[in-house]
């Protein structure tokens, strides 16, 4: 892939990163639950982490930051419905939000990712794949866990 191309490829992906970290940040602004505000202020955090990430990569100071591993996908995001958050926001609706949001993260650079050659691009935009399915296995387990909240009786 030529520089210019790649250039490009990897400015898309910061502004896509800044526009997440924004998300997050005035998304926090408008709902009261404490935890829900903590996760998106995590979200919003590592969003920004990625942009750093990106744009030391851009200027060709690619390290070691980004690592695979192992993510459950529970699937939530992809079966249910992105809830409308202009209305009265619930705290689960907050975090579904977010999975919807996460899983076009890793569709775009899955998707970019197999567009290239194997290689050094590729496994960086796998990494960031890899990234964005973590975060939303941690905003679906958040999701089950306050749609459906563990009872006394089981």
């Amino acid at each position: 892939m030529e520089n210019a191309k790649l250039e490009e490829l990897i400015d898309k992906a910061i502004m896509r990163e800044e526009e997440a970290f924004e998300f997050y940040s005035k998304l926090g602004a408008t709902v009261a639950d404490t935890a829900a505000k903590d996760a998106l202020a995590f979200l919003a955090g590592e969003e920004k982490k990625h942009r750093e990430f990106l744009v030391s990569y851009k200027s060709g100071k690619a390290g070691a930051g980004l690592k695979m591993s192992e993510v459950i996908d529970y699937k939530i995001a992809q079966h249910l419905d992105i809830p409308d958050i202009e209305k009265d926001v619930e705290t689960k609706d907050v975090y579904l939000v977010a999975a919807h949001r996460e899983l076009n993260s890793y569709n775009f650079y899955k998707g970019l990712a197999d567009l290239q050659p194997a290689g050094e691009v590729k496994e960086m935009l796998l990494r960031m794949a890899n990234e964005e399915m973590k975060h939303k296995e941690k905003v679906e387990y958040l999701y089950s866990n306050t749609a459906f909240p563990q009872t006394q009786g089981g």
